[in-house]
């Protein structure tokens, strides 16, 4: 492709957020479609550090983009596995309180009733223990929608359609810049140390870690519409032998949903993620984290001081919001909210972005179609 060629569509950023949009853009009959990614891979960022969760949309406020797409994305991410064959497993979760919690649980489940998530099971401590024997609390939600996913999987299946219709990967591409062209967007890509321009009809930002960064070099964007960053470090660690069949949630805290048990696909546990507020990103876990996750374990599962804890891995939430601030919703900006033509920026996709990917690819699809915000 020559750099005056003039493409349809860029999406800038193949994390799996990115690689669902771009995928629903060619899909629903985009033209030339583009998906550029300054790492030499897809998804080497947030997309392969996080818990893999399949989550089914209880814990946000009513009508926010949070609950609306974690829903829908939740059953069309399964249908979407079952049709390409992509590994998952709709495990269950429990989402455990302990005496001073019930009432705020009870909270959390009615939320869940009204975001849709009708499947949700009130348990008290003895069906609590019959489902999981190990866990500790007066009371838990069982979320049975709740899943788990191979987001490797998913992100080369979400790849391979969209370049079966014609899409194209660039990767070692970051994008330093977009402005106005001659009524199209020109991208400038840096490639091998030298500078690209890329003309574009549309573009998207999904950039993840580096959204906003980006979002401040495109010409007209309005500064005011971008929000601040921040990035909150989640470390995991591993545990040997398989103590629940399912994923096992404490109360969720300001800034995420607590330290949890995990499954992989083939049973193993991993706890985490916690919350670290760091400047950069940095993916070393810090081995004198460990006490810090026995004491917040300890609450739902006493037995955590019998297991050796070992470091795991450790991803990076693109947050918009800081330590001791609510959490915020999803913003997918288009034209009518900052006024740059063609143009749609994702600030803050942080869980549940895995699970609502495909609902987002729809959303930003049915933007950019109509020039407007969705509503």
């Amino acid at each position: 492709m020559n750099a005056t060629d003039i493409v349809d569509a860029v999406v800038i950023g193949a994390g799996v957020v990115g690689l669902a949009v771009a995928r629903g853009l060619a899909m629903a009959g985009m033209g030339t479609v583009v998906a550029v990614e300054r790492n030499r891979r897809f998804g080497e960022e947030t997309s392969s550090r996080n818990s893999g969760v399949v989550h089914s949309g209880i814990y946000y406020p009513g009508g926010s983009l949070k609950a609306r797409l974690c829903v829908r994305g939740r059953e069309l991410l399964y249908a979407y596995c079952r049709e390409r064959g992509v590994a998952f497993r709709r495990c269950g979760k429990l989402i455990i309180a302990q005496q001073s919690q019930v009432s705020a649980l009870r909270t959390l489940h009615d939320r869940g009733i009204a975001n849709g998530v009708v499947d949700l099971q009130w348990l008290d401590a003895q069906a609590m223990r019959r489902l999981e024997p190990e866990v500790r609390g007066a009371a838990a939600i069982l979320s049975p929608s709740t899943g788990i996913v191979d987001a490797h999987e998913l992100m080369v299946a979400l790849l391979a359609d969209f370049e079966a219709q014609g899409g194209v990967m660039a990767v070692n591409s970051p994008v330093s810049g977009v402005r106005g062209v001659a009524g199209s967007l020109g991208l400038t890509v840096d490639s091998g140390g030298e500078a690209d321009v890329l003309l574009a009809r549309r573009v998207v930002n999904a950039a993840g870690l580096n959204s906003t960064q980006l979002a401040h070099r495109v010409e007209g964007y309005p500064r005011d519409r971008i929000p601040q960053a921040y990035l909150a470090k989640g470390n995991y660690f591993t545990c040997p032998g398989r103590p629940f069949q399912r994923l096992v949630y404490p109360m969720p805290d300001e800034a995420g949903l607590g330290i949890h048990a995990t499954l992989d696909l083939d049973g193993s546990v991993r706890f985490g993620p916690d919350v670290q507020w760091v400047d950069d990103p940095d993916y070393r876990v810090d081995a004198g984290r460990r006490e810090r996750f026995r004491t917040s374990i300890r609450e739902y599962w006493p037995r955590v001081d019998e297991v050796e804890l070992s470091p795991g891995y450790a991803g990076i939430r693109p947050k918009i919001v800081g330590p001791g601030q609510q959490a915020a919703d999803f913003v997918i900006a288009g034209p009518r909210e900052h006024g740059v033509p063609g143009f749609v920026s994702l600030f803050g996709i942080e869980s549940p972005g895995l699970t609502a990917a495909l609902a987002i690819g729809e959303w930003v699809t049915a933007l950019l179609r109509e020039g407007v915000a969705a509503t």
